[in-house]
């Protein structure tokens, strides 16, 4: 490797490192406030907490708030996150895209299988195919971090690129099946608004603000357009420069548009947003449930889903593309790990969630939903921890695909 890529490979590196030592940090807060929301729903304040979302702030509810407006600073990281792992990170090769991008198809495809195997009879319940489809990436890296050195970095790394993918499937979908009620004048402003965020782009306008600026409007079109608001964050990510014209050969891509905000949104989106949308949506109450809920094939679709058919899909493509030599397993990670780590894929908490609102209006289905995560994803990461907490660790070395 030549010398002039030499310091942006450190530069890659150091940064996807503060990408996973931040997402271990909010996934294990995530932890937290999952069980704090349960706690509350289930406690004297439950009323309390329910009344408390359903009260308004101008023209929305503080729970629209937060899933439509301060969601779309969550989609903004994530449409970040993607087009810089795409340009100049893990994901920049299809050599380095090709085993996290299979895994995170076949984490993709099974799920929604088994889910659909489970509730193929009732035409309400299959809406929500795509539920237990994602990955939480904070949550995993949380559990991932709990291990230490005893997950090899590189795993951490494919779990993170698979993440990121699986988040990438996850908009596509929303934006292909969990939007009705389209409004043409609206869905053309919002087109205008793009173009004009691709405009500055083109002419390299290296500012934040104005693409800030036209952001918000984006999202007001967006939400008004009978899209999910949400998306708008991630239109907004695509257009933001990620190579900065310097007025020096010498300044650094670092500090691109890009790199900055991305570096400005992301301990707030880990640390405040996502955790706020966690205690908002996750507090489901017991009152009156019985166990048997679980067994109901919305909540049983959902929990096997995230359990079996993630593993089986992740696992399935690497050993598939590791046999035919297509791929080659991360450096240092032995098959016991891969299978661990396939397991921690089933964590599906934010994503799922977001999906399952978008999937059914019905309180009561949407309880099902959410059962059916929190049982899956404390499955899933619980089995995870202990098979990655004991498996054999390789000491051989391998190409990091």
């Amino acid at each position: 490797m030549s010398s002039a890529l030499t310091p942006n490979k450190g530069r890659i590196n150091s940064t996807l490192r503060r990408f996973l030592d931040n997402n271990a940090s909010a996934g294990i807060v995530l932890m937290f406030v999952a069980l704090a929301a349960i706690l509350t729903a289930n406690s004297p304040f439950a009323d309390s907490y329910f009344s408390a979302l359903k009260t308004y702030v101008g023209p929305l509810s503080v729970l629209h708030w937060i899933n439509d407006a301060l969601m779309a600073l969550f989609f903004l990281m994530v449409g970040l996150e993607i087009k810089r792992e795409m340009t100049d990170g893990q994901l920049s090769s299809w050599s380095r895209r090709i085993l996290p991008g299979m895994a995170a198809l076949g984490g993709m495809v099974v799920p929604a299988l088994i889910y659909l195997a489970f509730n193929h009879a009732d035409a309400a319940a299959i809406h929500g195919w795509a539920i237990p489809s994602a990955t939480d990436i904070a949550f995993a890296l949380g559990v991932l971090s709990l291990l230490g050195s005893r997950v090899p970095t590189s795993l951490k790394i494919f779990l993170a690129a698979l993440a990121i993918i699986d988040d990438l499937g996850a908009v596509i979908i929303i934006a292909l099946f969990y939007t009705t009620g389209l409004s043409v004048p609206d869905l053309l402003g919002a087109g205008v608004v793009v173009a004009a965020l691709f405009a500055l782009n083109r002419f390299r306008v290296n500012s934040l603000i104005p693409y800030l600026l036209l952001g918000v409007v984006l999202w007001i079109l967006v939400y008004r357009s009978g899209v999910h608001a949400t998306l708008a964050g991630v239109l907004l990510a695509l257009t933001i420069p990620i190579t900065l014209t310097p007025a020096t050969p010498e300044a650094s891509p670092a500090v691109s548009p890009l790199h900055r905000l991305e570096q400005a949104l992301h301990v707030p989106v880990a640390f405040l947003i996502v955790p706020l949308f966690g205690f908002a949506n996750a507090g489901v109450s017991f009152s009156g449930v019985s166990p048997d809920v679980l067994l109901e094939p919305l909540s049983l679709g959902v929990a096997g889903g995230l359990v079996l058919g993630k593993l089986i899909g992740v696992f399935g493509a690497v050993a598939l593309m590791v046999t035919l030599k297509w791929a080659d397993l991360p450096m240092g990670a032995s098959w016991g790990q891969v299978f661990g780590v396939s397991l921690l894929c089933g964590i599906g908490f934010t994503m799922s969630l977001f999906i399952g609102l978008l999937a059914f209006g019905d309180p009561m289905l949407q309880d099902r939903v959410k059962f059916g995560i929190l049982a899956g994803s404390l499955l899933a990461g619980s089995a995870g921890y202990l098979v990655l907490r004991f498996a054999r660790r390789e000491t051989f070395t391998a190409n990091t695909p």
